[in-house]
């Protein structure tokens, strides 16, 4: 059973392994870690510094690789967080991540176009009690 819960995303990321910049998609997000397509093998044990794009803010934090795993399409990259204060950020992208999949799924099954803000709104109302606490 897993540790923490995953969170869906396809979120912009960059990580950042000594010199080199790379520029991906957020696949899951947890308060442990976080799992992104890279174009690359990255070693495990490496560290990166990786900076979330959501909306119009970064959340900036350090990782370790845990694990790289070839995939058609490249690879997906396992990163552990280095630190425990990263918590709280990564609360709040647990919860962008929620808010973006119920404005999509509001979208496709009722036809209802809303904005960033207005699904935070509903969202809030409906499912904020019942989101894990930490």
């Amino acid at each position: 059973m897993r540790r923490y819960i995953r969170h869906p995303s396809n979120l912009p990321i960059d990580y950042q392994p000594v010199d080199d910049v790379g520029k991906e998609r957020l696949q899951d997000v947890s308060q442990g870690g976080l799992r992104f397509s890279a174009g690359e093998d990255i070693q495990p044990g490496r560290h990166l510094h990786l900076t979330i794009r959501v909306h119009d803010e970064n959340l900036e934090v350090d990782g370790t690789v845990m694990w790289c795993r070839p995939t058609p399409q490249g690879y997906d990259v396992g990163v552990a967080f280095d630190e425990a204060a990263t918590l709280f950020a990564v609360r709040m992208v647990e919860q962008l991540c929620r808010i973006e999949e119920y404005r999509r799924r509001v979208a496709e099954e009722e036809g209802r176009q809303l904005s960033s803000e207005q699904a935070a709104e509903e969202w809030i109302r409906r499912y904020a009690a019942s989101f894990p606490r930490p």
